[in-house]
């Protein structure tokens, strides 16, 4: 992942929920230099006057765009003529479009079409057209589960505590999506690069992510299944440390 990426927030605010965009802007800073962060709505709307002290907090941009049909979200233009705009500048290699609304689908489509990194930021119930459109999904559910855990931890003593872990050796739908991977990236050996692997995965699935599944790294989740022999080999003279993995029942 390049964290020299300069990266626009776009965020549709009819459809993203107030209490997670602190956890979102942390996220995605991760991955670059956020260089402008826009959210749109109805700002003389009443669901949306708890919005500006935090924004006024976090320094987000608000832009006005009036409801001109009731029960019509009238951002989603603003927000996608702005991406065009900011598009065309030529300044960003990433935009970030904070939404659980399909209606983004095409726009995700066309940036990417740009060679521009597309990562989208939404909820479990967002269709999955706009999260496939995306390089990257990242679920506010499991940035608020984090935080949750972080909170739980400082209120506890100093002790480590393990994030909440979900049975993955009976899920067959990851299980399977990992061992596909292993075998599309394997030699002849049978080991598969992890870094490759996750690279795979994440242009096929973009919203997966580990955390989901209660680890912190990929290696972790893929160590915990049991079902695959690890090898961490130290590349010479540059000292990489690189991460291998295959069958066990196939290999062992």
């Amino acid at each position: 992942m390049n964290q020299d990426q300069k990266i626009a927030v776009l965020i549709d605010a009819e459809n993203a929920q107030l209490k997670s965009l602190g956890s979102i802007l942390t996220e995605l800073s991760k991955y670059g230099h956020i260089i402008v962060k826009r959210a749109y709505g109805d700002w003389s709307s009443n669901h949306l006057k708890n919005w500006k002290s935090l924004m006024n907090e976090l320094v987000i941009q608000p832009i006005q765009q009036f409801s001109y049909t009731q029960g019509k979200n009238s951002s989603d233009s603003a927000l996608i003529i702005d991406a065009m705009d900011l598009l065309y500048s030529d300044k960003f290699d990433a935009f970030a479009i904070v939404s659980s609304d399909s209606d983004f689908t095409p726009l995700a489509s066309r940036l990417r079409e740009s060679q521009i990194h597309v990562y989208g930021v939404g909820e479990h119930k967002t269709p999955s057209s706009f999260k496939n459109a995306c390089d990257d999904f990242i679920y506010v559910e499991v940035l608020r589960e984090l935080d949750s855990d972080e909170s739980q931890n400082e209120k506890q003593s100093k002790t480590k505590q393990k994030p909440k872990q979900k049975d993955i050796k009976k899920d067959t739908k990851l299980l399977t999506i990992l061992k596909n991977a292993m075998e599309d990236c394997a030699d002849e050996d049978g080991w598969a690069s992890l870094a490759e692997c996750g690279s795979l995965i994440k242009k096929q699935l973009p919203d997966f992510d580990p955390r989901t599944y209660g680890y912190t790294k990929l290696s972790q989740l893929i160590d915990d299944t049991k079902l695959f022999e690890m090898w961490k080999k130290t590349l010479e003279p540059s000292g990489k440390k690189v991460i291998y993995f295959r069958d066990i029942k196939k290999y062992g």
